[in-house]
């Protein structure tokens, strides 16, 4: 007996409701429908079916194993679609989840080539810097920074994310420039606060094998990343954000780069989804199409501040 074959009968002929309407359905002789059933019984030991002359009813154990069929089914269609390089075109809802500066930054106007790439995909992005519960919320994939609590999550890196220290001329003006680290406990510093614990993290600063890591002072705390670089834009203080958010800013003068010689220990990028989903078409593209961005895109593939900001070496 074919196992597989023989549940894909087994789920016919219970949505079917009967042996014939599934045995046209799957264009096989009722014969062999009703064999394999009475196979997959027992090799079971179950009774999986009701039948009358003239109805088919599911046992309470054939509708448990009903639904674990499917189940495997619909693994074993996506596992042959992730791997299927034949199918060119992918198509459907695709729901992805992604930091806010992320979103804004790197994947919004990267997109028009995505969707000139896959034209049949219907792309619902959201973008928060919350945690996301992606089974219950219904999440495909999520675009992630830092490094990973869950471990219950299938995990691809994808990049790494920089950080600079930057301060807007305003403030500078008004307050000077900082020459060390332990300067900033004298100023005014935005401060960023995880939107799961209300901790606010510390800053941390390296330089020939020297490290700091030190709260700093401050009159505002965010948990938007978006909003976090405005209040370092309207001069509330000094900010420590990810480069690719900066990195404009600082070229344009908007922003200042302090603190060159320290670096700031970057963090990773994963793209994660639940490793109970095998990596459908769609999800696999899209995948492949954010590893392809954050390798060529200058806030994300540099390896040293002196890559990003010439002057500074």
């Amino acid at each position: 007996m074919n196992k597989l074959q023989a549940m894909e009968v087994f789920v016919q002929v219970v949505d079917a409701g009967g042996f014939s309407k599934a045995a046209d359905n799957m264009q096989l002789p009722k014969a062999t429908v009703s064999t394999l059933i009475q196979q997959l019984e027992a090799a079971l030991s179950v009774k999986l079916l009701h039948r009358t002359t003239r109805h088919v009813s599911v046992t309470a154990d054939g509708a448990a194993y009903y639904e674990r069929c499917l189940q495997i089914l619909t693994d074993v269609k996506e596992a042959e679609e992730s791997l299927s390089r034949t199918r060119l075109s992918p198509s459907g809802r695709l729901r992805v989840e992604s930091p806010t500066g992320l979103a804004s930054e790197v994947l919004v106007p990267a997109l028009p080539a995505f969707f000139e790439r896959y034209p049949d995909i219907q792309l619902e992005l959201g973008s928060t810097d919350r945690p996301v519960d992606l089974i219950e919320e219904g999440v495909d994939c999520a675009v992630r920074g830092g490094e990973l609590g869950d471990s219950t999550l299938i995990a691809r890196r994808i990049g790494m994310i920089h950080f600079v220290t930057c301060a807007a001329p305003s403030y500078i003006e008004r307050f000077g420039t900082p020459e060390h680290p332990r300067d900033l406990t004298r100023h005014r510093c935005v401060n960023y606060f995880s939107a799961k614990t209300g901790k606010i993290y510390d800053w941390d600063f390296t330089r020939d094998g020297e490290r700091i890591q030190v709260p700093m002072p401050g009159v505002i705390a965010l948990n938007d990343s978006n909003a976090y670089v405005q209040a370092g834009l309207a001069g509330l203080g000094v900010i420590q954000m990810t480069d690719y958010l900066l990195m404009q800013h600082v070229q344009e003068g908007r922003m200042v780069r302090l603190l060159p010689d320290w670096t700031t220990d970057p963090l990773p990028v994963h793209i994660v989804y639940p490793q109970n989903r095998h990596l459908s078409a769609k999800v696999r593209v899209f995948v492949e199409w954010v590893a392809e961005l954050f390798a060529n895109h200058p806030g994300m593939r540099m390896r040293s501040p002196a890559q990003a900001y010439p002057e500074a070496a």
